[in-house]
């Protein structure tokens, strides 16, 4: 069990601009976040109704481990993840539900760093953050995210 939180909500309108930070987002059931490029689907590598586009997540300490294992700093926004958490296993998040405030999420798979974000980043950032690049989320129930919201996991009743 983990009790996380929201360090950042990043997102674009356009998949050639950089993300900017904002305080909060509205979360769209179906659709990912409100004035995101995925939203409008104007990402990279869009393919239209796919759940696996609509929110994306890393952890700020495979930033932090990054920089210290490679000497690669990225800002939170460089990562491209519209999600900064800390304190929260994503990989373990897979298949799983969990709250992000009163959003619900179910991840769906590993968000692995392409080329295309160390085309426009540094080269290392890849191998870097391999297997720690964060996680692909479908919105189940709409809501707003706020900065600083509380990350937990749903337990099933068995």
């Amino acid at each position: 069990m983990f009790h996380g939180r929201l360090e950042g909500i990043y997102v674009t309108e356009r998949k050639t601009e950089e993300l900017r930070s904002v305080a909060e987002v509205e979360a769209v059931a179906g659709r990912g976040v409100r004035g995101d490029r995925y939203f409008q689907q104007q990402g990279t590598f869009t393919k239209p109704d796919s759940p696996d586009r609509e929110v994306t997540l890393i952890e700020i300490e495979a930033l932090e481990a990054l920089a210290r294992e490679t000497e690669i700093t990225l800002q939170p926004s460089q990562a491209r993840r519209n999600l900064v958490t800390r304190g929260v296993p994503l990989n373990h998040l897979v298949g799983r539900e969990f709250m992000v405030g009163d959003v619900l999420l179910r991840g769906i798979r590993l968000c692995e760093p392409c080329g295309h974000l160390e085309k426009l980043t540094a080269i290392g950032v890849q191998s870097g953050l391999c297997h720690r690049g964060g996680l692909r989320a479908q919105v189940v129930k709409s809501g707003t995210l706020h900065a600083d919201d509380a990350i937990r996991p749903v337990e099933r009743e068995k």
